[in-house]
């Protein structure tokens, strides 16, 4: 509890302040150096920072996958990137869009709910422009809906992204993304309450010389079932997995060119260092463990693999295989090529 002071001395702090005996910065009060984080409870945060990181390395897969598909299909120089991955409301994202512009409602089977994929109006009359053989020079910006015909070309290229879509969740769920329907006023795609949190990832689409931006809406509560998946040592062990399983055949067909030595031994036995220094030419060493007749061991890689007995193929010694000692299986070829994977 504080001390509080008499008047006597009130006036004779007060006295040696304007005498200048005392310094009046001594009395001054101590700066709050803590750092304070608004946080708005009408807004919960969903997302932890780990499961944004795994979403934007997600859709980072799926940027090079529909930037490959959009430069083939329009036979233009395409390239897409992630921008930014936020979490907001769904109102505060419905506001942010243009109207109209090219609103596509997803079925996110076999979640239980829909997903917005959201292309902004200059990228989609782009897009047409190209697609009808044209240069993709719209002669400015475009403000209008989309006609019966162009609305059926950009299904087409909705169904494209959607592939790469599923590709790119495959390491956290078989994802089977469908078009529902496309809008062009944002207010006629309700799929959730406007307080509702989603998590949004926007990219930057760049055909030739122009720019413009692609939005991919996911509300939380259709991806609260695979939440606790949205983890980077998830997400990694998966792409580990996945990639042993996905390139087994490529690896067994590359090991099959790779040398081995291969080595005969008859037999082994422990000596003192004192005896193999006094070896000599003529010495005999006796094998305890080998006898005449008994089939040799030989070794491939260091390891011994298979029995084998002695003889001769024309001039040059050879030795004939038996009998095999393991057989390797294909559960531990694919934790050694596992294995091999992590060293590199």
């Amino acid at each position: 509890m504080n001390e509080v002071l008499s008047q006597d001395e009130i006036d004779q702090l007060l006295q040696a302040i304007s005498s200048g005996e005392s310094d009046s910065d001594e009395f001054k009060p101590v700066s709050d150096t803590r750092r304070i984080k608004i946080y708005d409870f009408r807004r919960p945060d969903k997302f932890s920072k780990e499961q944004i990181r795994t979403v934007s390395n997600m859709h980072e897969s799926f940027a090079r996958l529909t930037t490959t598909s959009l430069s083939a299909q329009l036979r233009s120089l395409v390239h897409v990137h992630v921008a930014s991955v936020d979490q907001l409301t769904y109102e505060e994202f419905i506001r942010s869009i243009p109207t109209p512009t090219t609103l596509a409602v997803i079925n996110m089977d076999p979640l239980k709910g829909n997903a917005v994929l959201e292309i902004a109006p200059e990228i989609t009359f782009i897009m047409i422009d190209r697609l009808f053989g044209g240069k993709g020079d719209t002669g400015g910006k475009v403000n209008r809906d989309l006609t019966d015909i162009e609305q059926s070309v950009m299904e087409g290229i909705i169904v494209r992204i959607l592939a790469n879509m599923r590709e790119s969740w495959t390491q956290v769920i078989d994802l089977r993304p469908r078009l529902q329907q496309i809008e062009t006023n944002p207010q006629f795609a309700q799929i959730v309450p406007p307080n509702e949190m989603v998590i949004l990832v926007t990219l930057e689409i760049k055909i030739g010389e122009e720019a413009g931006m692609m939005n991919i809406c996911i509300p939380y509560i259709t991806i609260e079932p695979i939440v606790s998946k949205l983890s980077s040592s998830f997400w990694f062990s998966s792409v580990r997995r996945g990639s042993t399983t996905q390139y087994l055949s490529t690896l067994k067909e590359k090991l099959a060119d790779v040398s081995m030595k291969i080595v005969a031994e008859i037999g082994s036995i422990n000596v003192p260092i004192k005896d193999v220094l006094g070896l000599r030419a003529g010495d005999v060493i006796r094998l305890e463990n080998a006898k005449v007749g008994d089939p040799l061991t030989l070794s491939v890689g260091g390891k011994p693999k298979f029995y084998c007995q002695p003889g001769v193929v024309g001039k040059k010694m050879a030795v004939q295989i038996i009998n095999k000692i393991e057989e390797i299986q294909d559960e531990e070829f694919e934790e050694l090529s596992a294995e091999g994977e992590e060293t590199i």
